[in-house]
């Protein structure tokens, strides 16, 4: 939240950076190999997300094959979110190939490689992990607990959340959805604690009295189907502002067919050891310098709609690519 609406403390973010949020704009692309509401991890081939506002891209990474692709504004955000970066000259050279990506070119890694590096970084004493050599299960739900979680859903929904529909032309229709937001919110987590221990470990629900101060104005989503299929979600998130001088705060979701991630030209190759050195060296202080023995150790505007210039957030996907088998 920005200063205007009195955070809590340790809940501010920069004015900048609200700013920044208020307008951003995600694209996600999915490519599959089966339909996308068919698909399990091992059915992805191709995924890629673009964070980006009027002034340009922030963020994308692309994941093709077996490397992932990343390129980042770093200045940009480093400024926006008051968090002080040094250039790529100030780093050491054990960052190598990390100082493109703090010159915002296209770099990319091994996946397997990075994913194993980050299973023995938590599974190492003082990770996170469940202990050394043994890195932390992915968390997961089992079919009997989906069912019951949806079953919850269905129960509060058909209780809580009031609908209208309308008719389009060309086979488009459009369902309004409204419901008061803490009445929505405490009904369903009342449904879903007694669920908790079937819940994956780690997962904490707030309790009512969490939820007791949170804005009870009622919040309308507007879903757009075309011919049956869901096209867009629009929901106005103004009302749940305690104090806002926005009149509208959009967040619109869009699904359309997508396109096939490709793998950038001219993306520099990192290692896990410049990874990992080039942060080392990112998060020092900038007046600190590196000692001797270093070297040793680390080897992309919202209103009403999209565009109309009013602060809104526009989440452009899921996109979904369905690959032939």
């Amino acid at each position: 939240m920005d200063a205007a609406s009195d955070p809590e403390p340790g809940e501010e973010i920069p004015d900048e950076a609200a700013e920044l949020i208020s307008g951003a704009k995600i694209s996600v692309t999915v490519e599959s190999r089966k339909p996308l509401g068919e698909s399990g991890e091992e059915d992805f081939v191709g995924t890629a997300m673009k964070v980006s506002t009027q002034d340009g891209d922030l963020f994308e990474y692309r994941v093709v094959g077996d490397r992932t692709y990343l390129r980042a504004d770093v200045r940009k955000i480093s400024t926006t979110m008051s968090v002080p970066m040094p250039s790529a000259d100030e780093l050491p050279p054990e960052a190598g190939a990390f100082k493109k990506a703090l010159e915002g070119e296209w770099v990319m890694f091994d996946t397997e490689e990075m994913e194993k590096a980050a299973q023995e970084s938590a599974a190492a004493p003082g990770g996170g992990g469940a202990g050394a050599g043994e890195p932390s299960p992915a968390p997961t739900l089992d079919a009997e607990t989906q069912q019951k979680l949806l079953r919850a859903l269905r129960e509060v929904v058909a209780r809580d959340v009031d609908f209208a529909t309308a008719g389009g032309e060309d086979g488009t229709e459009r369902i309004s959805a409204t419901a008061p937001f803490r009445t929505l919110v405490t009904d369903l987590f009342a449904k879903i604690r007694p669920l908790s221990r079937e819940l994956p470990p780690g997962v904490e629900l707030p309790s009512d009295g969490d939820l007791k101060d949170a804005p009870d104005s009622k919040v309308t989503a507007d879903f757009t189907l075309r011919n049956g299929e869901l096209k867009e979600v629009y929901v106005d998130l103004a009302p749940l502002a305690e104090d806002t001088k926005v009149e509208k705060l959009g967040l619109v979701l869009k699904l359309n067919a997508g396109v096939t991630p490709v793998a950038p030209a001219g993306a520099t190759e990192l290692n896990v050891d410049e990874i990992m050195g080039g942060f080392a060296g990112a998060m020092m202080p900038a007046d600190e310098e590196f000692d001797e023995g270093f070297e040793g150790e680390f080897a992309e505007g919202l209103g009403d709609e999209p565009g109309e210039g009013e602060p809104g957030i526009d989440v452009e996907g899921l996109d979904a690519v369905e690959q032939e088998s």
